[in-house]
């Protein structure tokens, strides 16, 4: 950063109580109020006047031997710009600096310093500061671009602002090989001094300006159409990860400190001017990001023109998503579940009904297919995550699971997997939900290893074991790695072996009936081995249980088979 020093004198200023004085042998004949301080100058014995063409107005009426009295309330920069002034005149030593400069400048100006009343005046020399020193620098134009912020009518008047803004983005357009300034990047593993300056060189010291500000820069680069829309979207990236919460880390409100209102409005317009400016291009943000947007409108209750954006423009990304960007934790105080379930079936649902209207009819090897298999895998394996929230109401797994097409999924083995955690999670729940859980498996989509473990597992309904065995048996799968004779699932689920035998009975009923429907010849299935043994143990007369009538039918079939 670049300094100019003016003036030789040591600095005599001194406070008392509210007074600002000078120290000097000669008393003081001008008193300036700002706010609540009262500065106590001279007139003429210091140049104030000769410097000061207001000064010299305002004391134009007044005896030279009263003292002169002037609010200057309304000064730009308050006090300490019009002490930089007076220092100025007094020949005290003062230092300027990129800091400082926007309010020096702008009070300068206000008390018309200038060269028409006197030659080499203070406004002339700021004048100079900011054209050789401020504006060939770039974090001194970025800092000098800031501080307008507490100035921004004066500075826009006179200019700083829009010179501000050409020489930054003057410096963002060089190529990055002749880059030859400092600047600011904190990438983890970017070492400055064995690579080659990074493309997005610039984006980290631009995310210090004020969201408006921050805006025209974003403005007058893309008015340029110089830089890849790639370099303006990680730019909006780097702000939006410097000045909004990340909800990620947020808890809940009930406990946790609440945002005041003030700062959520704060929040909020940056959220929106930032969904405003990424580039319409596809690919220009990542979906990863556009999603956390979306978290974090959803949590500072942003306009529903933002959220719906945000939520289109996430589902024409939604396959370069990956489970870990869609997990977000729900911010509403009346939900008790963790997971924001709400954003993703919102993101799905803008997905399934954008493809509906832009894709022709499906088939196997079109680009759609793939891309509705590849969101299948993903909500499936996301179910699978979130299945593990104990207070996770069913109703929100089946409004996600329900909204994938039957051929977003190749195999179910993944809903499967999703179902089975979310069952283990939750061990007290209903038949009634179970079963609905379960409705949209379908078994005949269920890979060997997991018709398997399906028919093992306790957890599932009875009706849906069912259904994967009688599968099992209408399929004639007899591998050895895989196979479930009926007398093994009986067996273990022993006193539901007469249910079990009549939802068998049902279902074969059904193959029976469909198959006269298809050919309209009545075909009698055949009775598997295991189910006509287990038809004449009941038929005895003898008190054995169906228990243990069972597990003799299955010994024997066992001894037969050779198992």
């Amino acid at each position: 950063m670049k300094f100019m020093k003016l003036g030789t004198r040591l600095d005599t200023f001194y406070t008392e109580e509210a007074t600002r004085s000078v120290v000097s042998d000669i008393p003081n004949d001008l008193v300036i109020q700002i706010s609540n301080i009262n500065y106590l100058l001279h007139q003429l014995q210091f140049s104030l006047l000769p410097k000061c063409g207001l000064l010299q107005r305002l004391c134009a009426d007044s005896d030279d031997s009263s003292t002169v009295t002037i609010q200057l309330h309304d000064i730009p920069g308050g006090e300490d710009a019009f002490e930089l002034c007076a220092k100025y005149c007094y020949g005290i030593t003062i230092n300027l600096s990129a800091h400082n400069f926007v309010s020096a400048f702008c009070a300068a100006k206000f008390l018309r310093m200038t060269e028409a009343v006197e030659k080499g005046n203070f406004v002339l020399k700021l004048e100079a500061f900011f054209n050789s020193c401020v504006l060939v620098g770039w974090k001194d134009s970025i800092i000098t671009l800031q501080t307008t912020v507490k100035l921004t009518e004066w500075s826009e008047n006179l200019g700083i602002i829009r010179r501000c803004i050409d020489s930054i983005v003057g410096k963002i357009l060089t190529p990055p090989a002749k880059v030859t300034w400092s600047y600011t990047y904190t990438r983890i593993g970017f070492n400055k001094q064995q690579q080659l300056v990074p493309k997005d060189w610039w984006t980290e010291d631009i995310s210090d300006l004020d969201i408006d500000l921050f805006r025209c820069i974003i403005i007058a680069i893309k008015s340029t159409h110089m830089l890849p829309p790639q370099l303006i979207g990680e730019a909006l990236h780097v702000y939006a990860c410097r000045w909004l919460p990340d909800t990620t880390k947020i808890t809940r409100p009930e406990s946790s400190v609440s945002q005041t209102d003030e700062v959520t409005d704060k929040h909020r317009k940056i959220l929106e001017i930032i969904v405003n400016k990424i580039p319409s291009d596809k690919g220009s943000v990542s979906v990863g990001f556009l999603l956390r947007l979306l978290s974090i409108a959803n949590y500072l209750g942003a306009s529903t023109v933002t959220k719906t954006e945000l939520i289109r423009r996430s589902s024409l990304q939604l396959e370069e998503a990956t489970v870990s960007d869609l997990l977000f934790p729900s911010h509403s105080s009346s939900n008790q579940y963790y997971y924001d379930i709400d954003l993703v079936a919102a993101v799905l649902e803008s997905f399934l009904l954008l493809r509906r209207r832009t894709s022709p009819a499906p088939t196997e090897n079109t680009q759609f297919m793939r891309s509705i298999r590849k969101i299948g895998k993903l909500v499936d394996s996301y179910l699978q995550a979130v299945a593990t929230d104990i207070n996770l109401p069913v109703s929100k797994v089946l409004s996600v699971a329900e909204a994938l097409p039957d051929i977003a999924r190749k195999d179910h083995d993944d809903l499967y997997r999703a179902i089975n955690i979310y069952l283990k999670k939750h061990p007290d729940l209903s038949k009634a939900d179970k079963k609905r859980l379960c409705r949209n498996l379908d078994c005949q989509k269920l890979s060997p290893e997991v018709r398997t473990h399906a028919v093992k597992n306790e957890r599932l309904p009875l009706r849906t074991v069912v259904q994967v065995l009688f599968f099992e048996q209408e399929k004639g799968s007899r591998e050895n790695d895989h196979r479930m004779p009926t007398q093994e699932l009986l067996l273990s689920r022993g006193k539901q072996i007469p249910i079990v035998r009549d939802e068998l009975s049902k279902l074969q009923l059904g193959s029976y009936e469909q198959t006269i429907r298809s050919d309209g010849i009545p075909r009698t299935p055949a009775p598997s081995e295991s189910s006509t043994r287990d038809d004449q143990k009941l038929k005895r007369p003898d008190k054995k249980t169906p228990m243990e009538a069972g597990k003799k039918g299955g010994e024997r079939t066992n001894r037969g088979e050779g198992i």
